[in-house]
């Protein structure tokens, strides 16, 4: 997935937001072959229940380049040292990993999804669906959220080696069977904002607002240190928090934020949010409850207030 955050996300004729709406998400498709196989494992996840689709960027390059390193040992955050610095197009070469830990700027890690869904309410038989390449560290890194959740799904699990052949060679390919199981998730969840993460949320938002967990990961981070320190117990009360934190980041209908104030030029556009990441209002309409049936139960029950963005305004 390539983007390019000098296109403008706001202020242009209603005309050219609707015809980009029906661009972005009804006309453009994956390969036919692609599409047939991400619908067929959409399948094979949901036939016993629920799942729950992770953007688990907790790959050797997400934090090789990000310089993240909490809970690795020595020899593995000096092996992702020496893959940033022999890595030429990375610009920034000595990252503090607790700085950037501290800031809620890495990845977070396995042992920290598990802890956020359990406070979350998500019970351990979850069927989770890992959307990720390989993950750093292997089972070793895996043992805490499998611990706590045992039954982890990826595309090597439900699919044969012949089935995945044809894509193995293809990386775009196999990240886009897991965008389309993510999209199709009863509940998306992305470890990291990248660009294929937004570009689920704003799908998902296309197609009802479906539920969307966008973690708070440096307020996670302070709780989940005070857990390590003994200041907190897993229970009640570090649930409550957790769920604090994330009550208004569960993909709940808003409208696309702006630029940010002062910014100019170039970067005006880079610090707005993506149109493809929040179609709201350009591909819905607002309508009132009493005019949408049985659609205005299922936003009212997620607490929004006044309009109800329900249907497609195209």
């Amino acid at each position: 997935l390539k983007t390019d955050s000098r296109l403008a996300n706001n202020g242009l004729p209603p005309d050219i937001q609707k015809l980009r709406c029906r661009v972005h998400f009804e006309a453009l498709r994956f390969a036919p072959h692609i599409q047939a196989f991400g619908e067929e494992l959409v399948r094979r996840v949901r036939k016993d229940g629920p799942y729950v689709a992770l953007h688990l960027r907790y790959e050797k390059d997400m934090l090789a380049f990000s310089g993240c390193s909490h809970g690795l040992t020595q020899a593995q955050a000096d092996e992702l040292t020496a893959t940033r610095r022999a890595t030429k197009q990375w610009r920034v070469k000595d990252i503090n990993a607790a700085e950037q830990r501290a800031q809620g700027s890495c990845p977070m890690t396995p042992r920290e999804v598990g802890l956020l869904l359990s406070a979350l309410g998500f019970p351990n038989h979850t069927r989770l669906y890992i959307a990720a390449g390989e993950i750093y560290g292997g089972e070793d890194t895996m043992k805490d959220l499998r611990a706590r959740f045992p039954f982890i799904e990826r595309k090597e699990t439900l699919a044969t080696a012949e089935e995945l052949a044809p894509l193995a060679a293809h990386q775009n390919a196999m990240a886009a069977v897991d965008y389309l199981v993510s999209v199709q998730a009863d509940v998306f969840l992305a470890t990291y904002s990248g660009n294929m993460a937004r570009a689920v949320e704003g799908h998902r938002r296309f197609l009802g607002h479906k539920r969307t967990i966008s973690p708070d990961r440096k307020g996670l981070v302070r709780l989940i240190d005070r857990l390590d320190r003994g200041e907190l117990q897993e229970g009640p009360a570090f649930s409550e928090l957790v769920y604090l934190l994330h009550m208004h980041r569960q993909g709940a209908p808003r409208h696309r934020k702006g630029p940010l104030p002062g910014v100019k030029k170039k970067d005006r556009h880079r610090s707005e949010e993506a149109f493809y990441a929040n179609p709201l209002p350009d591909c819905l309409c607002q309508a009132k409850p009493e005019t949408l049936g049985g659609r205005a139960i299922l936003f009212r029950e997620r607490g929004g207030k006044g309009g109800r963005y329900a249907a497609r305004s195209l």
